[in-house]
């Protein structure tokens, strides 16, 4: 199947597949005689994976070493654990960085409680003089 056919199924776009490919979480197509790329079932289904890990926010380098780890099946399941495990926790400190906005907001928020000109909104007053504070170094793949 053509690369078109191939985004089609997978619901993502072409720039999608391409971009896979030179990260090499896609294994590049054969090429017809045409030079046109040429995809199989296997790229359906690798595609799939590396989608669904995306939508678990899995980052590029877990979602390779996954594929890494799918490519020895003799080995046993440790490190797949370990790997989502440590994902887990990536996910408990956004949610934790999440959790403090929220709480940041709703005092901010507070700071304004009746509809009034904006040179008095406690809102922008608020955000004039509030420090802020030097963010802690993320171990997640947000940044």
């Amino acid at each position: 199947m053509k690369i078109g056919e191939l985004a089609q199924i997978a619901q993502c776009t072409v720039e999608t597949i391409r971009y896979y490919e030179k990260e090499a979480l896609l294994p590049a197509p054969q090429r017809t005689a045409a030079n046109y790329r040429s995809y199989g079932q296997a790229h359906v289904e690798r595609l799939r994976f590396i989608r669904n890990c995306r939508a678990l926010d899995m980052t590029h380098g877990e979602i390779r070493a996954l594929l890494g780890l799918m490519e020895k099946p003799q080995d046993g399941c440790g490190a797949i654990n370990h790997l989502l495990d440590d994902h887990i926790g990536h996910v408990d400190e956004r949610i934790a960085e999440l959790l403090q906005l929220k709480q940041q907001l709703t005092a901010l928020r507070q700071q304004c409680q009746t509809e009034q000109s904006t040179d008095a909104c406690g809102i922008l007053h608020g955000l004039t003089v509030m420090e802020t504070e030097a963010k802690p170094k993320r171990h997640t793949h947000l940044g």
